[in-house]
């Protein structure tokens, strides 16, 4: 066991750095920095992202009928609830820098708790918030202007196949030399089988050389964005890629309250079809969303933009302590 940090005094130094140019970027186009909380009484509802549960126990002190296990609180996996009620309030752009929390893998790219940097855009749809974002990249990685693709093109580039318009059996077929073995086979949920298609053909070969933005995913991934007023087959949802690593997912930003509602709901539905818990769904966030301007957010992964910047080949050597050191 050692009490030393996993990354360098070196490495942190940089680390600083990147922070204080990020910060820079954003103060100087007028983009005020807020803070949102890390606990909330609600949560995440994607089936793909694991929350951390505790307990509030001053709550059974505080409320007029006290719960013997205490309030439950989840540890937020994003900030995103949060920042759109304050855009909702009238804060005008906003970014943050926080802590967030995924109950899920710990390995080259993971760590259960992470930095992640999030910011909105009023008045930006994703195309635009795409040119900000490379700008961001180009200062902080000294890269070549990004390449943008299609969801759609990157998969007929790649596996040869239409993500918008195959079957299902035929996107598994896609798949057959990724040695995938029977999941694809066992698997009939057709986002599932994309994702997978996406994160073991796509990702590994795409924007080795310079970023690039995949955009217009299916509508059945729009999670919190608009769905495409040409194409309603898609949504105005963009990732960012740079040397096999996922970056930052961004949105021009859904504000339609019953489609969002009717989202959160289909993804509990889901949950509760493959035995996982059913999560309580954020309906301040729901109330708010009328009032939330026109705008485009993004978040962006800071360690993993660390690890890019200073040539690391694993997130432990950009952060002070990992899990396995905390």
């Amino acid at each position: 066991m050692s009490w030393k940090p996993s990354a360098g005094i070196k490495a942190l130094q940089q680390r600083a750095k990147i922070l204080q140019t990020i910060r820079h970027f954003f103060i100087t186009r007028d983009v005020l920095e807020v803070e949102t909380p890390v606990l909330s009484q609600a949560a995440v509802t994607d089936i793909h992202l694991f929350c951390f549960k505790t307990h509030f126990n001053g709550a059974q002190i505080s409320s007029a009928k006290p719960d013997r296990q205490g309030l439950p609180l989840y540890m937020q996996t994003s900030p995103e609830f949060h920042m759109k009620r304050l855009l909702s309030a009238g804060s005008g752009c906003i970014f943050q820098m926080s802590k967030v929390f995924r109950n899920e893998e710990s390995g080259r790219f993971h760590n259960p708790e992470f930095t992640l940097l999030e910011w909105y855009r009023i008045g930006f749809d994703h195309f635009r918030l795409m040119d900000e974002m490379d700008q961001l990249l180009q200062l902080i990685l000294n890269s070549q202007p990004a390449r943008r693709c299609t969801y759609q093109d990157a998969f007929l580039e790649i596996l040869d196949v239409d993500p918008l318009a195959a079957t299902l059996e035929q996107l598994k077929k896609s798949g057959e030399r990724l040695n995938l073995g029977d999941v694809l086979n066992n698997e009939q949920d057709r986002d599932t089988v994309l994702q997978l298609l996406f994160c073991f053909a796509i990702e590994p070969v795409i924007a080795q050389d310079k970023p690039c933005f995949v955009y217009s995913f299916p509508a059945s991934q729009a999670a919190l964005a608009k769905i495409s007023p040409d194409d309603p087959r898609v949504a105005e949802r963009f990732e960012v890629y740079f040397k096999g690593i996922e970056l930052a997912n961004g949105f021009h930003e859904l504000s339609d309250l019953q489609e969002q509602l009717r989202r959160f709901e289909k993804d509990n539905q889901l949950r509760a079809q493959k035995g996982l818990a059913q999560m309580p769904i954020d309906l301040q966030f729901i109330e708010s969303l009328p009032f939330l301007p026109d705008c485009a957010g993004v978040a962006l992964g800071i360690d993993r933009l660390v690890m890019l910047a200073t040539d690391k080949k694993h997130i432990d050597d950009v952060i002070s302590f990992t899990i396995k050191g905390a």
